[in-house]
């Protein structure tokens, strides 16, 4: 009999942590009286602490209603694409400005890549950092005067201010149930009464722990925005474009193929000095010797009938 009233009591008060005013204190006197003698000290404590608690909770719930409807939850992101000399370069003096504003790197990504118009790697990279939300106006300036053209621009927020509030909300209200979870624990007298609300004690909290979570998240989002920051080589041998040719790209590529001609001659010449020189010994030495001793001989023929 005392478990069932145990197990009674202890749903009882897990809905009515979730259910409007009227609900509970009607569902509290449904329960109080069915338990004296039973369970000393529950039906008083039923009675009268759990509603005080649930309506000061509701007042706690307005009050911070009030206060979050007048500061917005909002989750700031910004994105950028830009040119610049040094990917990697740029990417350390943007996790340094991100230090000193007080912010951290997230990720930060370099590798190589190729183009056609190059014949070696470049590096190219990405890099997230999280700054504070007040400061991202200007510490987005600071990248941008790092670059030699921003490519693309890109700035969003997303306003969680009615998920942060019922977030807030439902949690008092599990925290308020949880609590009082644990008062009919401690006026348990059976292991078997124990362990039932144990077990509601413990899937309760794992939500609370959920909520926490989720609360925490919005917080930090909200409090630090997120910078992404796609970072490529600047390379001014690009096709031409109309309103993007580079004279100096064509006059580096023209010497970048002056200076390949002449690697090629110069490989030529090695490759002659160190192969030519060894077959002209071995065959050109005695051809010539041949050579010579042949006009020797024809000489000596055209001489012999004009004596």
């Amino acid at each position: 009999m005392k478990r069932w009233i145990l197990a009674l009591a202890a749903v009882a008060w897990l809905v009515a942590a979730c259910a409007p005013a009227a609900a509970r204190q009607a569902l509290v006197q449904s329960v109080a009286p069915s338990a004296p003698g039973e369970m000393p000290g529950l039906a008083d404590s039923a009675a009268n602490g759990p509603e005080l608690r649930f309506a000061e909770s509701g007042k706690e719930a307005q009050t911070t209603g009030a206060a979050a409807s007048a500061d917005r939850i909002v989750l700031r992101n910004a994105s950028r694409t830009l040119v610049v000399d040094d990917p990697a370069k740029t990417a350390e003096d943007i996790g340094t400005m991100t230090v000193a504003a007080g912010g951290f790197v997230v990720n930060s990504y370099i590798y190589e890549t190729t183009y056609t118009e190059l014949d070696h790697p470049v590096n190219q990279g990405t890099i997230t950092v999280r700054i504070p939300a007040e400061k991202l106006d200007a510490v987005l300036k600071q990248i941008e005067a790092l670059a030699k053209e921003v490519r693309s621009r890109n700035i969003s927020g997303q306003d969680v201010t009615a998920e942060y509030t019922d977030l807030q909300s439902r949690l008092r209200n599990l925290q308020a149930a949880e609590a009082q979870l644990r008062e009919i624990m401690a006026s348990a007298t059976k292991t078997e009464d124990v362990m039932s609300v144990f077990n509601q004690l413990t899937q309760i909290r794992s939500e609370i722990e959920v909520m926490q979570g989720q609360i925490r998240y919005y917080d930090e989002s909200a409090a630090y925005a997120a910078i992404s920051v796609e970072l490529m080589p600047y390379i001014p041998t690009q096709p031409l474009q109309i309103g993007g040719w580079h004279p100096t790209g064509t006059a580096r590529q023209a010497l970048q193929s002056l200076i390949r001609g002449l690697q090629n001659l110069a490989d030529a010449l090695i490759y002659v000095g160190i192969c030519g020189i060894p077959v002209l010994i071995l065959f050109g030495l005695p051809l010539f010797f041949i050579i010579r001793w042949a006009l020797r001989r024809s000489r000596k023929g055209k001489r012999a009938p004009a004596a």
